[in-house]
């Protein structure tokens, strides 16, 4: 039961096909539920105006029976997959979630809710998370998320660097294969299209016919599947050459990697650290500190619990 006089923070966490909210009292999560949302799913089943209204009813109905448990909430945060721009909060495009354009997340949810929501990118908001968990450490901290896409946040001096147009450090959407597959933001040859759950999906499905989920991909590459094992290289080997190009800008001194793929991170290892080296500007050899979270896979309901504060 809630604490009298406790202050409490909701937030969530969208993916493309699941939703996560916490209740927190400051860095603890107190309450977490989860549901299986396919907003991907929906997104390409109905048209657009529909979908986002069932977007909204599904997100909401999910939400109220937490602040129905904790009146006491004082702030709801959403990070949420997409470009989103700072200043008004609206979603410009989400490359995951199809024929969503323009919409206000935040605006439309408090209207329906009767409370302040504010939305943050998801990657973002994961990566303010885990810089809070880690003690808030200097030298900056360079978040990548690989779930059914490749986000990625960057915080510096305790601030979330979004950019100027709140796009800033859509990492997933370097091309490491000139005139690649086909992304959904529009260019072709992303990251996102061979380092996150669904590239890897795409890929073992190009080299033997048979769709699988990342996760089967994992277990049969683990069972010595040579085609399995080949696209989990592959996927570390691109991320490492996303990451090596981005440390070139922004030159951090920590970067974590989450998500939901990082469970066959062991399939992904060996090729990144040997891509990652080689792409790396020497300077910063030794210089950089590149881990798996340990956060338990909470950070993005965090960061968006606490940005909302």
């Amino acid at each position: 039961m809630p604490e009298a006089n406790a202050v409490y923070r909701l937030g969530l966490d969208v993916g493309g096909t699941n939703l996560r909210l916490g209740v927190f009292s400051d860095l603890v999560l107190v309450e977490e539920t989860r549901f299986q949302a396919n907003y991907s799913a929906i997104c390409k089943q109905y048209p657009p105006a529909q979908a986002w209204q069932t977007i909204l009813q599904v997100t909401a109905d999910a939400i109220r029976p937490l602040l129905h448990k904790y009146p006491a909430i004082h702030s709801l945060g959403i990070g949420f997959p997409g470009f989103i721009d700072p200043n008004t909060g609206v979603l410009a495009q989400s490359p995951n979630l199809p024929g969503l354009k323009e919409v206000n997340l935040g605006h439309d949810l408090s209207s329906l809710l009767g409370v302040n929501v504010r939305v943050e990118n998801d990657a973002n908001a994961a990566a303010y998370g885990e810089y809070c968990q880690l003690d808030r450490p200097a030298g900056g901290l360079l978040y990548v998320g690989l779930g059914t896409g490749v986000g990625a946040g960057l915080v510096v001096n305790g601030q979330v660097w979004a950019g100027h147009h709140g796009y800033a450090l859509e990492a997933g959407h370097i091309i490491v294969v000139p005139e690649g597959r086909l992304c959904g933001c529009g260019n072709q040859g992303c990251v996102e299209q061979y380092a996150s759950a669904t590239g890897i999906s795409q890929a073992y499905a190009d080299l033997t016919g048979q769709t699988l989920t990342a996760q089967a991909i994992a277990e049969v590459a683990q069972q010595g599947d040579n085609h399995a094992q080949a696209v989990y290289a592959d996927a570390g080997s691109k991320l490492a050459q996303m990451l090596a190009s981005v440390l070139k800008v922004v030159d951090v001194e920590n970067v974590l990697i989450g998500g939901g793929v990082v469970a066959a991170w062991s399939l992904m290892s060996a090729a990144f650290e040997q891509r990652f080296e080689h792409d790396l500007i020497p300077v910063l050899r030794g210089k950089v500190t590149v881990q798996i979270t340990r956060s338990g896979d909470i950070a993005g309901m965090l960061g968006a619990a606490l940005l909302a504060a």
